[in-house]
């Protein structure tokens, strides 16, 4: 079984205005589909709401909405479940929020990490492909304030400051569980002490996989950890020391030692395969960063491959 991981995908703000002023723009060049075509099952983290109500809550720096028909645009691009568990799900309020969970539902784009309330935000989801069951478990470290409650939706927060939440790690029967943290800092290169603390203390609870994001940047991987996926859709400006405009998108094997990384290059509101000296750019700063937490990386055919055992 073939897992696709992909991190923050914004597909709001100017992302969203560029589709409505061009229609046929097109967000994904073919040769990424392609690649995405190859998994089983694809994942990644939804860096806004989709919703056309709302309010920009107050507060906040950035504020993140996509119109309703991207839910669509997620379907039509083999997207089986989003996370929610960010710091963006509720930049217009719970009813924006409650309108992305319906326009997902509509779309058949299951969702993990935010809910109606604490409950079903923090409710694992099982997808299940061709006698396949993979459990999904999300939360996010920040912000507090989105944190869904008892009577009010939000997403699924956990304070790692004091160790993992014991609902974290209750994880359902499944032949592979994957734990996808919104965790750390915005802009760093490498994870910090406690999100590596955190995925440590997953992995001996029975997580199989954990795959985190937030950074906008990738980090290294040591075994069976993707600190963070890096970006793999957005419209942000672009940090020329770390690089946020070139990022990863992975396709890990579920059922043995390695993953495949395939460099990307995100231009402003488009996502194609990364070339010369940005996919040479990419293997270096992957290449040391896995090094850095024990992991190997060889190149081939344009991808990197990572192996842990």
């Amino acid at each position: 079984m073939k897992l696709a991981l992909a991190g923050d995908t914004m597909l709001g703000r100017a992302v969203g205005e560029r589709l409505i002023r061009d229609p046929k723009h097109t967000l994904f060049a073919p040769e990424v589909v392609e690649v995405i075509g190859e998994a089983d099952l694809f994942v990644l983290n939804l860096e806004c709401c989709i919703s056309a109500r709302g309010e920009p809550t107050p507060g906040r720096m950035f504020h993140f909405r996509a119109p309703p028909w991207a839910a669509e645009t997620l379907a039509r691009l083999g997207v089986d479940c989003v996370t929610l568990a960010n710091n963006h799900a509720l930049d217009f309020g719970p009813d924006a929020l409650l309108d992305t969970l319906a326009h997902l539902d509509a779309a058949g784009v299951r969702v993990v990490g935010a809910g109606t309330d604490v409950g079903l935000a923090r409710a694992p989801v099982l997808l299940e492909t061709n006698g396949f069951e993979l459990a999904v478990v999300a939360f996010a470290d920040h912000p507090a304030d989105y944190a869904a409650t008892a009577d009010r939706p939000g997403i699924a927060y956990a304070d790692l400051r004091g160790g993992l939440p014991e609902w974290v790690t209750t994880f359902p029967k499944a032949d592979v569980v994957l734990v996808t943290p919104h965790w750390g800092p915005n802009m760093t290169a490498e994870p910090r002490s406690y999100v590596r603390s955190a995925a440590h203390a997953l992995l001996e609870a029975g997580t199989t996989l954990v795959a985190g994001h937030s950074a906008h940047v990738f980090h290294g991987v040591s075994p069976r950890v993707l600190y963070d996926l890096g970006d793999f859709l957005d419209d942000y400006a672009v940090d020329r020391k770390l690089r946020n405009d070139l990022g990863l998108l992975y396709l890990v094997d579920l059922a043995g030692d390695r993953l495949e990384a395939v460099p990307l290059k995100l231009e402003f509101a488009h996502t194609r395969l990364a070339a010369g000296d940005d996919a040479a750019w990419i293997e270096r700063r992957f290449t040391k960063a896995c090094a850095a937490l024990g992991t190997d990386v060889t190149a081939a055919n344009g991808r990197l491959l990572a192996r842990w055992r």
